[in-house]
Formats: structure tokens, C-alpha cells, sequence
């Protein structure tokens, strides 16, 4: 009897006792600059991208020129994204972050989307005709899903039945925008 207790006394200190946490690891290094050329002599691959020797990193590993540029926002929706990513600028590599410039015409529009690895914050500034957000996103390589491609461009199609029901449609305006997509 005497060990029994002692057993659910351990088990009961041992479950209280067990913390767990999650947290982002710390990082190998303090930066690794991305290169495309895995046949260096220091072709360490971290984060899926090879890295430069950290001694031949410069300060153009970590710049790009432009991002002061408005860009052209004659475009179906109204405006332009710049996405500075891992590909652009090789030094975000392993630090976990990129950015974006929108441009935006009067009435343009940034569609409903999501970034599946990341998360986004977003600042719009004003401007007199056009206006520019830049947004910080949380990976290096945020990815991007837009509703309405995922939704009515599907491949496979989803079913136009279920499509009408769930968005409360005609099935002939699904139909047409799947076919747009």
C-alpha cells in the first residue's frame, strides 16, 4: 500500500513538475547571407539556403535599392507589390523576417490573402493621389495565398453546388468566376 502511494505521490509531483514551452530557436549564428552556389568552400546549408562564408558578407548583402520608388499601379486591381524576401535581399536569411512596399492607386486594392508562414503588419501612409503601405511580415519566405484563386481557381475545381450554397450565389455567378480564375 505504502509504495502505491509513493508512486501516485511521484507520478502527481512529476506531472506538476513538467513545464513545457515553445519558443523560435536561438539562431546557429548571428546572420548566414544566402547564395545560390552550394559548391563554395563554406557552402553550409541552413534554413534552406546555402550560406556565404560570414567573412565575405557585405553591406549589400543587406540592402536593396529602390524600395523609395513608387511602382506602377495601372494593374487590374490598382496596385503593386514589391515583396523583399530571402531572394531579394540574401541577408534576411535566417532572420526570420521581409518586407513589402504596396503601391496603391485611388480605389486600388491589396485582395483578401493570406500569408501561411507568417504574420503581417501593415502600416498605409497617405499621399495625395496614389498611397504606399509597407508591411513587415514574420519569415523570411512568407508565402501567399489569395482567397479568391484558392477559393474559385481551385485545381481541382471545388464543386460549383457547394461553392453557391456556402457563398449564398447563383450557381451561374460561381461558374463565372471560376472561369475568371
Amino acid at each position: 500500500m505504502m509504495k502505491g502511494v509513493q508512486l501516485v505521490t511521484v507520478l502527481v509531483f512529476a506531472l506538476a513538475c513538467s513545464l513545457s514551452s515553445a519558443y523560435d530557436p536561438s539562431p546557429l549564428q548571428d546572420f548566414c547571407v544566402a547564395i545560390n552556389d552550394s559548391t563554395s568552400s563554406y557552402a553550409v546549408f541552413v534554413n534552406g539556403k546555402f550560406c556565404k562564408d560570414p567573412k565575405l558578407a557585405t553591406a549589400d548583402d543587406f540592402f536593396f535599392s529602390g524600395l523609395n520608388t513608387p511602382r506602377d499601379t495601372s494593374t487590374p486591381l490598382g496596385s503593386n507589390v514589391t515583396l523583399l524576401n530571402v531572394d531579394k535581399i540574401l541577408g534576411l536569411n535566417t532572420l526570420g523576417i521581409s518586407l513589402a512596399r504596396i503601391d496603391f492607386a485611388p480605389y486600388g486594392l491589396n485582395p483578401p490573402h493570406i500569408h501561411p508562414r507568417a504574420t503581417e503588419i501593415l502600416v498605409v501612409l497617405e499621399g495625395h493621389t496614389n498611397a504606399v503601405a509597407f508591411a513587415g511580415l514574420s519569415s523570411q519566405n512568407p508565402g501567399l495565398i489569395t482567397i479568391a484563386n484558392a477559393v474559385f481557381g481551385s485545381n481541382p475545381p471545388i464543386n460549383p453546388d457547394v461553392l453557391a450554397k456556402a457563398f449564398q450565389l447563383d450557381r451561374n455567378v460561381v461558374n463565372y468566376l471560376q472561369k475568371k480564375f
